[in-house]
């Protein structure tokens, strides 16, 4: 990866996610976004990658997947997060990578 920019994937790893306790096993599972339950085919899903989650016993993956909209939403809500504690982003919104990777994420799934 270079410095002057991020990919999707990049941007979707800064997603946040709601906290596995509060997910049906359809959402954990990945076959319901992990936002709005809503059923995920092969071609509405969008998948946010491996999420690594500890227990007292070691770790565990899961690999959770989400609808088009909601991940816009996320990036839209991660973007809002990000920007006003952003010194790159208050001063110049283009010199800032992660600011940049967000803002292609929402475009990427506005459809």
């Amino acid at each position: 990866m270079t410095t002057d920019s991020r990919s999707i994937v990049d941007a979707i790893s800064l997603l946040g996610l709601p906290p596995l306790d509060d997910l049906k096993e359809s959402q954990v599972r990945g076959t319901a976004c992990v936002w709005c339950a809503k059923s995920l085919s092969v071609d509405t899903a969008v998948d946010l990658g491996e999420r690594r989650h500890k227990r007292l016993d070691g770790s565990y993956s899961t690999f959770p997947r989400a609808c088009r909209p909601c991940t816009r939403a996320a990036g839209v809500r991660a973007l809002a997060d990000h920007a006003p504690l952003c010194e790159q982003c208050t001063d110049d919104p283009g010199a800032c990578t992660t600011g940049m990777a967000l803002q292609r994420l929402i475009r990427e799934h506005r459809r």
